[in-house]
């Protein structure tokens, strides 16, 4: 598994590490709406999946303003920002900050996500940082686990990841 601190301190990730080329495995998580979304209901589209702690905190909402600009550039890419923010608070914070390119979902139920993508902070409830790129055949094209949860990840690669996925 991926080495990641919060704070400076180590934290037992739960779930199981995801590698470029493997076949991205699925979730089910909670739309704003409190539908239900799974992986396959973005399928023949390649995927970015910016994985945040929680929404309401500097970083987060910086990489969630981030990807949504960059997902103006891109075409048949579905941009998903996944934390395990209650629904509620994520359509209310997009509502406040004009986020409407960026598709977030809430994993707070039962940590489908967390647990697929080995994201799951044991000690924490909470999601680790981390972006994924899915291709439109479902393979994993790029993952960046970001070593201190509070950091921001590398934007220009993923944005480079997207670009060459096809």
């Amino acid at each position: 598994m991926a080495n990641i601190t919060f704070k400076n301190n180590p934290v037992t990730l739960l779930g199981n590490e995801v590698k470029v080329g493997d076949k991205a495995p699925d979730f089910t998580v909670l739309a704003n709406d409190l539908s239900e979304v799974t992986l396959n209901d973005s399928k023949g589209k390649v995927r970015l999946i910016s994985v945040v702690p929680s929404i309401d905190t500097g970083v987060c909402d910086a990489q969630t303003r981030k990807f949504n600009e960059e997902a103006t550039k891109f075409d048949n890419v579905e941009v998903l920002t996944v934390s395990v923010d209650l629904p509620f608070a994520q359509k209310r914070w997009c509502g406040a900050n004009g986020i409407e390119n960026v598709q977030t979902l809430s994993d707070h139920r039962d940590l489908s996500f967390g647990e697929a993508y080995g994201v799951h902070i044991q000690e924490l409830r909470l999601l680790a940082r981390a972006v994924f790129v899915v291709n439109s055949s479902d393979e994993v094209t790029y993952v960046e686990y970001v070593s201190e949860a509070t950091d921001h990840p590398d934007y220009e690669a993923a944005v480079e990841a997207v670009k060459d996925a096809k």
